[in-house]
């Protein structure tokens, strides 16, 4: 299954190390960067489903600059006209029909589909119209739960990649029903095993050791996503990235709830979803009883004070995921990604030695 990947993204190295599609976080510099070292970058879902054409634009502009001053792009043909990047819609709130018209015009090498609004039956519909516009795109479903990925097998339009996303993951994941990645891997694995579709791990993974672990699960990938919120290339504020370095011990200190969402405005996400984040202020007046609206104001307050908005004294969502504790100094993604690679290599050639 790795070799389908690599078949599919001919400039990528192994292991494969792929950029989440962080919303409006990961942007077209990220994803570019991610590529350009030789894993894959996905551009994150914009507040509007048309920002995803603006990135996917520059994300263009930034392609074209690459392939004139770097040669990791020299394994692709000529004729290849696919955007060496990928980009994720978070469907429930997604339009599929301005999501489509973007694929169409820039054609991303993979679209990246999470969180339908009611039914996995919305999988089909959008990768059906997905690859009518762009055939050789190829579509990633992101699943957390055994359950998923069974109907999965008998959806009628197979995905070309799965994430299997553990519940050490940030952002938003399972609310109830997650598992951890190493539990939940292989019995996902298990029920596919009739298939040839490639698996990639997701969820608490930050460094070459948790690379290592997904490989000898089976995983063709691994994606990470709270690793590149350190990265230089993130498109968010440096107060959050200060509080990425400065959060440890993620099992006490980060936990799912939809209160962030809620204080942002943000309504809508299906019940299974919430999301993890690093606890602060708003959380901890919240479980003690404070009003809501208190909560609200005090929020729309240090949201305009900027960077002193995040911490544990801080007000707004600092989503992220259980493996905050592994991250520790700011670093460009390509170097993020080489040194990960050369990492879970060195690890797995020492197992295998001793």
């Amino acid at each position: 299954m790795a070799a389908k990947l690599s078949s599919c993204y001919a400039w990528a190295t192994r292991p494969f190390i792929v950029g989440a599609p962080m919303r409006i976080m990961s942007g077209p510099a990220l994803a570019v960067a991610i590529s350009r070292a030789g894993g894959l970058g996905f551009i994150g879902p914009g507040a509007k489903t048309q920002d995803t054409a603006v990135d996917l634009e520059q994300a263009s502009k930034l392609m074209e600059q690459a392939r004139a001053s770097s040669s990791v792009f020299d394994k692709l043909s000529p004729a290849n006209s696919l955007l060496p990047v990928g980009v994720g819609y978070q469907m429930w709130a997604g339009d599929i029909n301005v999501a489509v018209a973007a694929i169409e015009k820039f054609k991303p090498c993979a679209v990246w589909l999470y969180a339908p609004k009611e039914s996995l039956e919305e999988f089909d519909d959008w990768s059906r119209s997905i690859r009518q516009v762009s055939p050789g795109t190829q579509i990633w479903i992101q699943i957390g739960t055994l359950r998923e990925a069974k109907q999965l097998l008998i959806s009628s339009e197979k995905p070309d990649a799965v994430v299997v996303q553990g519940a050490e993951s940030g952002g938003h994941g399972r609310a109830k029903d997650g598992l951890g990645i190493i539990t939940l891997f292989p019995e996902v694995a298990d029920a596919m095993e009739s298939t040839d579709i490639p698996l990639l791990a997701a969820g608490g993974i930050a460094d070459g050791r948790g690379v290592a672990a997904a490989l000898c699960l089976g995983a063709s990938g691994v994606v990470m996503g709270t690793r590149f919120l350190a990265a230089n290339e993130a498109r968010i504020s440096k107060g959050y990235q200060n509080e990425i370095l400065r959060a440890s011990d993620g099992a006490a200190s980060t936990t799912r709830t939809l209160l962030y969402n809620h204080l942002r405005g943000t309504f809508g996400w299906p019940a299974e979803y919430s999301p993890r984040t690093i606890i602060n202020r708003s959380f901890i007046e919240y479980q003690a009883g404070r009003a809501f609206d208190e909560l609200k104001a005090l929020h729309d307050e240090a949201v305009i004070k900027g960077d002193s908005a995040w911490g544990p004294e801080g007000r707004v969502a600092t989503y992220a995921g259980a493996s905050i504790g592994l991250i520790h100094e700011m670093a460009d993604a390509a170097d993020i990604v080489r040194e990960v690679q050369k990492d879970a290599v060195r690890r797995l050639q020492s197992a295998v030695a001793s």
